[in-house]
C-alpha cells in the first residue's frame, strides 16, 4: 500500500512542480520527475534535518524535489 501513496504522491507532486516551474514538459515527464523529486527532495531535507511527516508534508517534499529536477531538466 506504501508503494501506491508513494506513486500517487509522486505523481500529484510531479503535475503541481510542472505548474509551478512552468515546464513545457509533458505531463508524463513531470509525474517521472516527481516520483524521483520525492526521492531527491526527501534525501536533501533530511540532509537539512528537516522531516515531513503526513500526506501533506510528503507532497511539498516532493513538490520542492520535482522543481528542483524540472529546473536541471530545463537547463540541459
Amino acid at each position: 500500500m506504501n508503494i501506491l501513496v508513494s506513486i500517487i504522491t509522486g505523481g500529484i507532486a510531479g503535475w503541481l512542480a510542472g505548474i509551478i516551474m512552468r515546464s513545457n514538459h509533458n505531463v508524463l515527464i513531470n509525474v517521472l520527475l516527481g516520483l524521483a523529486g520525492g526521492a531527491v527532495g526527501g534525501f536533501i531535507l533530511r540532509l537539512l534535518g528537516i522531516y515531513a511527516y503526513g500526506f501533506l508534508g510528503n507532497i511539498l517534499v516532493a513538490i520542492i524535489g520535482a522543481c528542483l529536477l524540472i529546473f536541471i531538466a530545463k537547463r540541459f
